[in-house]
């Protein structure tokens, strides 16, 4: 503890370019020194060597101005000359003048600020030294005590009280009964709002999920918690089941248009004849025959969806050589291309891959009639096969007419043709890409297409690759 011996920054400045004086003064003469410095800010300079300066022969670097007490020391010391002074008479000493501060290093200082307070008087007995230094032990304590905090007093036990009991009077006890009758009812009020505010989403649902199918009822999502995703969840099952029952209904507004077109022209050309109107020459047998095969190919196409619906269809898969599979594609079809005026080329690598010959026929079929029908004479129909990486690319590309950006989204979709009068000049029944898209994804691949208006259009198989046969590869 410092107290008034603190130094301000002025002494403090004036000390320590005394302190490095000495210390230069000491280095002159070989003699190693550090400059120490106490909690009141005072430097003291202390040889580091074992020998003192006497040895060294720098008695002449100790002026005593570093250990001068400083105007702030000096009216500190006044003080406690003052408060030592009575002890000091009482036990027969005087003190014949005012103490001087030094510095203690050997840290024995009882006070442990590092002062060590001494009088200029000769020496005397060691009692009386002893005396002394109790007086000014006990007066410096006096002195520091303003600058010392409380003492902190612990009682334990209540001495010979007896305790308080806990006695209420009847105003306070209302109170009590009041505080905590207010406490409830507003705890039960909260509770009571949270709760209509969660069950209210769930009644809503509730509600929703009660209505007749066809209504597709949503609720509204008020909340981005638990319930708020269940609300959301439930509107998007709404949308689906929507989405879905819009889709059967034009599925069979589709199937029974499919289905009247023949069925009305064999059924009229069957009246006629026999009402006696015509008479059944071979053109008019051929007319029914191809009513009838088209019937035949919707009735197929319709069960070859169901069954892929259903993951009921059956693939009878064998290695498969792509370019011996585009060759028998072409060949098929080479009459209908030279009778429309389109060329119809092969190009194919040596990619294999195992699948269903009479499936895969029918999907490459499916992609050349639609290319055939859109493409005008003088173009050009290109069956391409490949090998990327581990699968096999067959490609349909024509020249043809091509399909507009808003349409491609739509082209795998039952029923549906970009032209919407069904002319049977220009389309067919809408599910020949429907079929190839089923088929490939049976056999574990993909289908897309790519197209601008006015260029064509491309047709991407992509189905897994194996090796040839007989290689270990």
């Amino acid at each position: 503890m410092v107290g008034p011996y603190r130094l301000p920054a002025r002494e403090r400045a004036r000390l320590d370019a005394l302190a490095a004086k000495r210390e230069r003064c000491y280095a002159r003469y070989g003699l190693r020194a550090t400059v120490e410095r106490t909690a009141s800010g005072r430097p003291v300079v202390t040889p580091a060597d074992t020998a003192g300066p006497a040895d060294h022969g720098a008695t002449g670097c100790e002026d005593g101005r570093l250990n001068t007490p400083t105007p702030t020391e000096r009216k500190a010391l006044a003080a406690l000359s003052d408060l030592a002074r009575p002890c000091l008479h009482q036990a027969g000493l005087e003190l014949g003048g005012r103490p001087f501060v030094t510095f203690d290093p050997s840290g024995k200082d009882p006070l442990g600020g590092g002062y060590l307070a001494a009088k200029s008087a000769g020496p005397g007995t060691k009692e009386a030294a002893r005396t002394a230094q109790r007086c000014l032990t006990t007066a410096r304590r006096t002195q520091l005590e303003p600058y010392a905090a409380p003492v902190a007093e612990l009682f334990l036990g209540i001495g010979d009280q007896n305790p308080a009991r806990f006695d209420m009077s009847p105003a306070n006890k209302a109170k009590v009964v009041g505080a905590a009758g207010l406490v409830l009812a507003v705890t039960v009020a909260v509770t009571a709002v949270v709760a209509v505010r969660l069950v209210r989403p769930l009644r809503a649902l509730t509600l929703a999920a009660q209505q007749p199918p066809e209504l597709h009822a949503r609720v509204p999502v008020t909340t981005r918690d638990e319930t708020g995703i269940l609300a959301e969840a439930f509107n998007g099952l709404s949308e689906r089941r929507e989405r879905l029952q819009a889709q059967r209904k034009a599925m069979v507004s589709d199937i029974a248009h499919e289905l009247r077109s023949p069925l009305t022209n064999i059924r009229g050309w069957l009246e006629v004849v026999r009402d006696g109107v015509v008479d059944p020459d071979p053109a008019l047998l051929d007319s029914l025959h191809e009513e009838a095969l088209v019937l035949q190919r919707i009735i197929d196409d319709l069960q070859d969806l169901a069954a892929a619906d259903a993951g009921t269809l059956r693939l009878h898969r064998e290695p498969l050589h792509a370019g011996d599979l585009l060759d028998q594609v072409a060949a098929a079809h080479r009459v209908a291309a030279d009778a429309a005026g389109v060329v119809l080329r092969t190009r194919a690598d040596g990619a294999w891959l195992d699948a269903d010959p009479v499936r895969m026929r029918q999907v490459l079929g499916n992609l050349v009639s639609n290319a055939l029908r859109h493409t005008p004479a003088g173009g050009t129909v290109t069956l391409g096969a490949r090998r990327d990486g581990a699968h096999a690319v067959l490609t349909v590309t024509d020249t043809g007419t091509g399909i507009a950006a808003g349409d491609l989204p739509h082209v795998y979709e039952r029923f549906w043709r970009a032209e919407k009068s069904r002319s049977r000049r220009t389309g067919g029944s809408g599910l020949g890409l429907p079929i190839v898209r089923h088929l490939v994804v049976a056999h574990g691949g993909t289908a897309e297409v790519a197209s601008e208006p006015g260029t064509g259009a491309v047709f991407t198989l992509r189905l897994p690759a194996v090796p040839p046969p007989g290689d270990d590869r």
